[in-house]
């Protein structure tokens, strides 16, 4: 077999780089973990055991409340939405304030600020993965809610949410190093954001104005695709993943723009 010269140096100068990368994001990722929970107690559990028990909590109240959603199991409905809420609102507004808290690991010239924002979302995407599993076993295991029906769908709508997360995170995280009231009106947008999220209806429960209206919001989407992945044919979804990919994409883009720019304005906490 006739091989290029500097083929082979490639392709190992690249997996290297991978070997490094995932050893920095692991690093970066345990330092994160001991710094918001520490060794005492439960620790890192916390990551998974807050939106279970938040989680569980919406679910009871909502089932006291009553009993189905439009024909839909409530406790599956709440399920869908409520997790995926949480994936929202724990990615994007965690990244606030990261890059001035890992600004002195730059010294190490493998560590780039956008790594920090990478490792912090990737443990709570972590966490409230988990928190889902494991809240979905317990339903199934206490016959509240049946099988679902589509584990690709539920896959696509669960990675989409969690990049658009990521990539609105990152926005969220480079603009507040330079506007200081930016922390202030994260949580509040959040709140905003919440009857137009899809969390709290499908697409075709809305009029055919609304309907169009709605799908201009990427969360939609994401939500559209669970509960597709959850319900099956027992319901009709509305999602484009070709639409939810792009505004990823672009949104992903934008996001590193500005944490690139966001350099020369971050300072010490």
């Amino acid at each position: 077999m006739i091989r290029r010269h500097g083929e082979g140096g490639g392709r190992s100068q690249f997996i290297t780089g991978l070997k490094i990368q995932g050893r920095v994001l692991g690093a970066l990722i345990m330092r994160e973990v001991l710094t918001r929970y520490g060794r005492e107690n439960i620790g890192f559990f916390w990551l998974i055991v807050e939106p279970m028990i938040l989680t569980c909590g919406v679910m009871a109240m909502w089932t006291l409340l009553k009993h189905e959603a439009h024909g839909l199991v409530l406790v599956a409905f709440v399920l869908s939405g409520y997790m995926p809420l949480t994936l929202w609102r724990h990615v994007s507004s965690h990244a606030v304030s990261c890059l001035r808290q890992n600004l002195p690991l730059m010294y190490h010239r493998q560590i780039r600020l956008p790594d920090a924002l990478i490792a912090r979302g990737l443990m709570e995407i972590g966490g409230i993965t988990v928190a889902l599993v494991v809240v979905y076993v317990l339903v199934r295991l206490l016959g509240f809610m049946g099988p679902y029906q589509d584990l690709g769908l539920i896959l696509a709508g669960w990675f989409f949410m969690a990049w658009f997360s990521f990539a609105v995170g990152l926005i969220f995280g480079a603009a507040s190093e330079r506007f200081e009231f930016v922390d202030k009106l994260i949580q509040p947008l959040q709140y905003l954001m919440l009857p137009i999220s899809g969390m709290f209806f499908m697409v075709a429960w809305l009029p055919s104005e609304a309907q169009k209206l709605a799908l201009y919001v990427p969360l939609v989407h994401c939500f559209e695709l669970v509960r597709a992945g959850i319900f099956g044919d027992s319901l009709k979804a509305y999602y484009d993943i070709g639409y939810i990919f792009k505004c990823c994409l672009f949104t992903t883009a934008v996001g590193m723009y500005l944490v690139n720019q966001a350099r020369h304005h971050v300072k010490f906490e």
